[in-house]
């Protein structure tokens, strides 16, 4: 049933593009389809995977709305998006951002499964969201967590807002210490996003959120999370950083990452870079991430691309090797 109502719309939308049906939904979505070489090193004299596959990179639709309530003021409000696979090498369907809630002039109350506060709080630093160039590829916290209640609070002082979620253990034990959480926020995660004119900052904070650290794991399931991100954009120019400090909630391994991005218009084109690590604390391992690229507007939803990105891991134990994961990738995006 669940397939025959995507399927339904998905027609809807490729026939009635962006459309909000009065007192009903807007169905959206973006089909983000890349053909991409991928070589996979191992050591200097190691072993090499040089593979072409076709990538559907998130490629999602989805169906969202709201209306008013005979009551206070409210609006009730509903998403529900589902993650595509335009390559046919997946599941045809998977669970992306999915809630119900409640609006008014308290702010917004919500409820479901959706991406936490530190996740949002990244804003557009990441140029190559979606692609082999994620910033996910060098460093946690880019989660969506299931079971989750978030409040957000209206925009203050025309600047400011705050993001507070909380998550119930429902009785797994999350971060392996042998105890169930039963509690009604055994994880936590709250971000304070200020956006005014040409600048973006965020500051945010998770705890006991189900993660992995990326170099310095020790075995921990749950991790601590800070996270500080900002933004400009003057002009034709965009600059962003991350900074992120990960810690295990159980054990002694912590992770330190960093990340620098930029791009820059000309008419049809954005040109873009970013460079990030990340780095153990306990283990001194590495892990790098570099990538470039250039995108061509073709109408204001569509654009073709093409980017080459680097992930390298290296190991500071003697006998392990270092990694090197470059690709290069051509696509297009369309959104709905």
């Amino acid at each position: 049933m669940k397939k025959n109502l995507l399927a339904i719309a998905v027609g809807a939308a490729v026939a009635l593009p962006g459309l909000a049906l009065a007192d009903g939904p807007t169905v959206y979505g973006k089909v983000n389809i890349s053909l991409e070489n991928q070589e996979n090193e191992i050591g200097q004299t190691g072993s090499v995977d040089d593979d072409w596959s076709l990538n559907s990179n998130a490629s999602r639709v989805g169906i969202k709305g709201d209306f008013d309530l005979d009551f206070a003021g409210l609006k009730a409000i509903y998403q529900a998006e589902y993650q595509i696979s335009v390559d046919g090498d997946d599941d045809e369907f998977s669970q992306r951002n999915i809630f119900g809630g409640l609006a008014g002039d308290f702010g917004v109350l919500k409820a479901g499964k959706f991406d936490t506060p530190t996740k949002v709080a990244q804003g557009k630093v990441d140029q190559f969201n979606d692609l082999q160039g994620d910033i996910k590829n060098i460093m946690a916290g880019e989660n969506r967590a299931g079971n989750i209640i978030q409040y957000s609070t209206p925009t203050l002082g025309e600047m400011v807002t705050i993001h507070g979620a909380f998550i119930p253990g429902e009785g797994e034990d999350l971060d392996g210490d042998g105890q169930e959480e039963n509690d009604l926020a055994d994880s936590y995660s709250i971000a304070i996003i200020a956006e005014q004119g040409i600048f973006y900052g965020a500051l945010s904070h998770d705890a006991d959120i189900e993660d992995d650290l990326v170099v310095d794991s020790t075995g921990g399931t749950t991790l601590d999370i800070t996270r500080a991100a900002v933004m400009l954009k003057p002009g034709n120019v965009e600059l962003g950083a991350l900074y992120q400090i990960a810690e295990e909630s159980e054990g002694d391994g912590e992770d330190q990452s960093f990340l620098v991005s930029g791009a820059y218009k000309i008419d049809r084109w954005k040109l873009k870079a970013q460079y990030g690590m990340t780095q153990g604390d306990q283990n001194d391992d590495e892990a790098t991430l570099m990538a470039v690229g250039a995108d061509y507007k073709l109408a204001k939803a569509s654009k073709v691309y093409a980017y080459f990105s680097q992930v390298s891991y290296e190991p500071d134990a003697a006998g392990e090797e270092d990694r090197d994961d470059t690709t290069f990738g051509v696509g297009m995006e369309h959104k709905f």
